[in-house]
């Protein structure tokens, strides 16, 4: 107990001061009630989790207050994103009587269940119920690949090869998770979002939530010691693995919140792409300039490559597909060519610059070669099983059984392709392709009538196409899986706020406050009276 206060203190400290100072920030994308509310619910929940002994004392506390706060906010996306990591992810199994197992109960599924589900059902029964209730290309895509994953069985890799049988109970039940851990999490999203101004306000709580991870990173990695570690070891959760095994070059890689290095790094990449379009809104360039640098110090803090190309591949693809692209991508490449020549002549720039292999780096070189035998093995086995792929190919891969007693897919095309076939890897891939397609196609409809509009759209765009290279080198797990259908819903909400076009409103000088006509909320409630702020004044400077 007294490790998990002295966390809590510095928890609660580095939290405490991110919020205060990105508050006059906070605030230029949605209402102070909502800000205040949103991050006192995010005390409340963190206090609850480091002092509370098992994880159903921390459920019965957070589910009445994601309730409350979620009808309260005037944008359910905006809050289910600030608490999507307010804890780790730390599965537990639900008690049961007279059945073996039901299914595992975290975080991820409390939103879910508290926040996604009743505003689901709000939006079914809204004026525009039959608007939202149409079918579009994505949901046919997505729920295509729902499909297949209830219809295939993939038992899991147990020890021994036992191989659990399938069963009518284990198909409803993957039907319901299904719907439960990623349908309706796109569906909210993708219809929540009906404005500028609530998509923008999602991105810059993610953003928030993100700013506070970050530094709560960079903290771990200074002094190695992992903040949210024993939350999870003391909750019993057996789905855990040894946090500290995450350690490179006698280095321990953050992970904050997130629950992997992975994730975190991941999760930061999306945040600075997301950056790049909401620091236009920013006046102060101190402070453009300072949230970038912040995000870009907890991605150094995970060293975790796959997201810091990741990362860049966001940034250099947001400029590529923006306006003056060719000046602004030579401008981008010398500035990161000093970058780099200024980190090479530093100790702890020489040390991260020493992971990368296309500088000559040959740090955990192993991994690079597991990723080789796992990606021939992978393919092997799909040539064999091309349609449907092969439920059983667990036993067929022991050979890549690491020391931590897992077979460990890195890959998430190579994981879909394996066990759902090229048919699920089509529909799987043509639901995300088909939101980038749709995203660029509207920013570049809109660059001329709508500048910041589209800027807007080419960082979702360039998002996505940073995730499409992040995911081929991480497992589909934690915040990447939640992330992935985020971002599709935010692309899908974009295209249809693109059909509709909404007026203008310039900055507020006193840069906090917002003028504009009441908006309805899906939560119930009234929002203040606010528009969104749009001005690209600053953003030709900038890149």
């Amino acid at each position: 107990m007294a490790a998990s206060v002295k966390a809590l203190i510095v928890v609660f400290a580095i939290a405490a001061v991110v919020f205060q100072m990105a508050k006059p920030i906070a605030l230029r994308f949605s209402a102070e009630s909502d800000f205040v509310r949103r991050r006192n619910v995010w005390f409340i929940l963190t206090i609850t989790a480091f002092l509370s002994p098992t994880f159903w004392l921390y459920a019965l506390i957070a589910i009445p207050v994601f309730v409350w706060a979620s009808r309260k906010d005037s944008n359910p996306v905006a809050f289910y994103l600030l608490l999507l990591h307010v804890v780790p992810d730390t599965p537990i199994d639900i008690p049961t009587v007279g059945i073996q197992q039901l299914f595992p109960l975290d975080n991820y599924r409390l939103l879910s269940f508290c926040v996604l589900i009743p505003t689901a059902w709000r939006l079914r029964r809204s004026k525009n119920a039959n608007q939202n209730g149409k079918l579009t290309a994505m949901d046919v895509l997505l729920l295509g690949y729902g499909v297949v994953q209830v219809l295939l069985f993939v038992p899991p890799d147990l020890p021994n090869h036992v191989l659990l049988p399938d069963s009518a109970t284990n198909m409803l039940r993957r039907a319901f998770l299904f719907f439960v851990d990623i349908y309706v999490l796109y569906y909210v999203v993708s219809r929540s979002c009906a404005s500028r101004r609530t998509i923008v306000e999602a991105l810059a709580a993610f953003c928030l939530a993100c700013a506070v991870m970050s530094m709560q990173g960079v903290f771990e990695a200074l002094r190695h010691w992992l903040l949210y570690a024993d939350i999870g070891i003391g909750w019993g959760s057996i789905h855990l693995l040894n946090p500290y095994s995450y350690v490179r070059e006698g280095m321990v890689r953050a992970q904050a919140a997130a629950g992997s290095a992975l994730a975190l790094g991941y999760l930061l990449a999306i945040a600075a792409g997301f950056w790049l379009y909401l620091r236009s809104q920013v006046v102060a360039r101190r402070w453009r300039v300072t949230m970038f640098l912040v995000f870009w110090a907890g991605l150094l803090a995970t060293y975790s490559r796959g997201t810091w190309i990741g990362a860049a591949t966001i940034y250099f693809t947001f400029i590529a597909i923006g306006p003056r692209a060719m000046p602004r991508m030579l401008k981008a490449a010398a500035i990161a060519g000093v970058a780099v020549a200024l980190m090479s002549v530093t100790p702890v720039g020489e040390r991260l610059l020493s992971s990368l292999p296309f500088f000559g780096g040959t740090t955990d070189i192993g991994t690079y070669v597991y990723r080789q035998r796992l990606a021939e093995r992978s393919w092997e086995l799909i040539q064999q099983h091309p349609l449907l792929g092969d439920q059983l190919a667990w036993t067929k891969m022991e050979g890549l059984r690491q020391g931590e007693g897992i077979i460990d897919i890195v890959n998430t095309y190579a994981h879909v392709a394996l066990f759902y076939g090229l048919i699920g890897l089509s529909l799987f891939i043509g639901f995300i392709l088909f939101a980038l397609l749709k995203v660029y196609r509207q920013a570049k409809r809109l660059a001329r009538s709508d500048p910041d509009f589209a800027m807007l759209g080419v960082s979702l765009a360039a998002c996505i196409v940073g995730v499409l290279l992040m995911i081929s080198d991480n497992s589909f797990w934690l915040g990447v899986q939640k992330m992935f259908y985020v971002l599709a819903g935010l692309a899908a909400a974009y295209v249809h706020c693109g059909k509709t076009p909404e007026p203008h409103a310039p900055i507020s000088a006193a840069g906090a406050n917002l003028k504009g006509d009441k908006v309805a909320s899906i939560g119930g409630d009234t929002a203040p009276s606010q528009t969104a702020i749009y001005d690209i004044t600053s953003l030709a400077s900038e890149t």
